[in-house]
């Protein structure tokens, strides 16, 4: 780590503690957009009806001015998040509780806590982690609690690869498996549904000359909300906290397995996402009442 970037980041650290608050109807429109995305049925919901423990994390979008929008897609650094002097951004990953549900056509608001930016040197280089708390609040009460990282990474040399971690082998003894296609359009889908415009979800050239990539890259924040999904599926408790990481990068239009086990009594589940090749993507752990 250089110590004019060190230098950098702490001339940032008035920014750490800084809270903006978003307010979201919870719209019976978005929520039906949402349900058909997820291959529900849009109808089976209607003002009043409690949604899905997570799909907290796909309202309270930020609404920026195109003006305000970068070259990746995402706005400019210093409109919402610290102006983190390295130009690439992706998620990591989070650690959330849950307190209660959202309902639809129930205005809610998320209060954005900036938490802490740690640059580090790894392998792939000179990076910065960002750490956002994001609270949520519905009828005076804490819903939730999500805890989400982002790495910031230097820029890709011209004509080179993005660097990927070194692949390895998701495990095999599960409980369940089940596979899904990554198609573009479920990927547009649920960039259009949580006003996600960064770049490497839907411009491949964008994506191959700029940021290093073989193919469009599948979002970080469908591959958790489909880990939580597949994990759902096994269990009738309610799901009360969970933890993620991403670990290497999905391409869009591969198939990928969704696969987990029970690890206890109390119904703790693991679970975790493999690639066509069989290399681990994402883990996941969920604990349950």
């Amino acid at each position: 780590m250089t110590a004019e970037f060190d230098a950098k980041i702490e001339d940032l650290s008035d920014w750490i503690g800084r809270k903006r608050t978003v307010e979201d109807e919870i719209g019976l429109s978005s929520v039906k957009r949402i349900a058909g995305m997820l291959d529900l049925e849009p109808d089976a919901f209607i003002n009043g009806t409690p949604l899905p423990p997570h799909w907290f994390a796909m309202f309270f979008p930020d609404a920026v001015r195109q003006r305000d929008i970068g070259p990746d897609g995402h706005p400019k650094k210093g409109v919402v998040l610290p102006p983190i002097p390295l130009p690439r951004r992706m998620g990591a990953g989070r650690r959330v509780t849950i307190n209660g549900r959202l309902k639809a056509g129930e205005p809610a608001r998320k209060i954005a806590e900036v938490v802490s930016m740690v640059p580090k040197d790894a392998r792939t280089g000179q990076i910065c982690v960002l750490t956002m708390r994001h609270t949520i609040e519905a009828r005076g009460e804490v819903i939730a609690v999500d805890e989400f990282d982002a790495i910031y990474r230097d820029a890709v040399p011209p004509g080179q690869k993005s660097t990927a971690t070194t692949p390895a082998p998701a495990p095999t003894d599960h409980d369940w498996a089940e596979t899904m296609q990554m198609t573009n359009a479920l990927v547009f889908r649920y960039s259009a549904v949580t006003w996600n415009a960064h770049r490497i979800h839907y411009d491949a050239d964008y994506a191959r000359a700029e940021e290093g990539y073989p193919a469009l890259v599948q979002n970080g924040g469908l591959t958790m909300q489909l880990m939580v999904d597949s994990a759902l599926k096994q269990t009738d408790r309610e799901l009360t906290s969970y933890t993620a990481r991403l670990t290497r990068p999905i391409s869009v239009n591969d198939t990928i397995t969704f696969a987990g086990r029970a690890t206890n009594a109390d119904g703790q589940i693991e679970s975790w996402v493999a690639d066509r090749d069989g290399a681990k993507c994402a883990e996941m752990t969920l604990s349950f009442t």
